[in-house]
This record gives C-alpha cells, structure tokens and sequence, in this order.
C-alpha cells in the first residue's frame, strides 16, 4: 500500500509541476498562484503547498529538472572526447528537439520571458545559479578549455568569449524559429554558425 501512495504522491506532484509550467508561461511567474494551480487540477491550495512549499520552491524544481535534462543530453562526455565539436552537436540536436515539441518549446520561453530573474525574490536562487556554473555555456567552455589543452584549438582562444558567444547564437536562433522570423533550416544554420567558430579558434 506504502509503494502505491508514494507512486500516487510522484504523480501528483508531476502533475503540480506541468500545470505550474503551463499557467507560469500563460499568465507569467508572478501572476500565477498556489490556487491558479490548485484549481486547474481540482486540488485544495493546501495539497499543493504539501508537495512544494512555496511559488520559489516549484520555480527551482522547474530549472534544476531543465537542467538535469541538459546533462543527460550532454551525457557521458569526458577526456578527448569533450570538445567544442561534440558539444555544438549534441546542442543542434537539442535545439531542433526544442522546437519540434510543444512542451520543450513552452517550457524555453517560460525560462526565458516569462520569469521575473530580477526580481528580489528571486536574486538568491539567480546568484546561486551563476555561481555553480552549470548549463550550457559551462559546457562549452569546458570543452573548449579541453580543446586548447589537448592542442586542438589555439592556445591564445579565450574559452569564456567562445562559450558566450556560441551559446547567444545557439538561443537567438532557437528563439528566431520558436517566433516564425528565421527563413532558413535552423539545424543546418546552427551547423554553419558553429563550423565558422570552429574553423576561427583552430590551429
């Protein structure tokens, strides 16, 4: 019986969070409350609170769930084998993925336009994000530091200006398809955009 609540409590509470995703993109983080949430599943406020203790508390479930999903795209990538080339792959990949699913396609703009980051209430949660340094431009410059001390990429390239700059491509095109206003593949754009950077910072 103690396996079927807790099953039962782990459906609820991806239940809690889809609807929070979809009511934070619709009417934005902080217009949205615990009882918007509640009533959009036929839920008392309080079974809500008693899966997440606050908006805050769902919000980071929300990113850190987004971010794990980014590791596993990144995978098992270490050693030789972590290099600008196979990242820049494997963020095309997601990239096209994003935008051929609804779900992966709300949940990007929900991060992105949709959350108040400057907001006081979320300045400890956003610090904390940027000091632990992980996502997709930790990614990049982490294999583009690998490429330089594997002898790949010039020694003189600065792996922060690099990530930075391959992944504000990666999210202006991404948000350019999401919107309608890119007029040509988005993969084969991608492709091109990081083969330049590559062919730029090699030896």
């Amino acid at each position: 019986m103690a396996k079927r609540s807790t099953k039962d409590a782990m459906k609820t509470r991806m239940r809690i969070l889809a609807s929070a995703v979809e009511l934070f993109y619709k009417k934005g983080y902080e217009h949205t409350t615990f009882t918007d949430i509640a009533q959009r599943l036929k839920m008392t406020k309080g079974a809500v609170y008693w899966h997440f203790e606050s908006k805050e508390s769902l919000l980071r479930t929300i990113v850190e769930e987004a971010l794990c999903c980014f590791g596993k795209v990144i995978g098992d990538v270490s050693g030789e084998r972590l290099s600008f080339r196979v990242i820049s792959a494997k963020m095309v990949d997601r990239a096209v993925e994003i935008v051929q699913d609804p779900r992966e396609t709300q949940l990007m703009v929900l991060l992105k336009k949709r959350i108040p980051w400057n907001h006081a209430s979320l300045q400890d949660y956003r610090e904390e994000l940027v000091r632990r340094d992980v996502g997709c431009v930790a990614a990049f410059r982490a294999a583009v530091e690998n490429d330089i001390s594997e002898g790949r990429v010039r020694k003189d390239a600065d792996p922060n200006k690099i990530a930075a700059a391959a992944f504000a491509l990666w999210d202006s095109l991404v948000d350019a398809e999401i919107n309608k206003f890119l007029n040509c593949d988005l993969r084969e754009t991608l492709e091109c955009a990081y083969d330049a950077i590559w062919k730029s910072i090699t030896v």
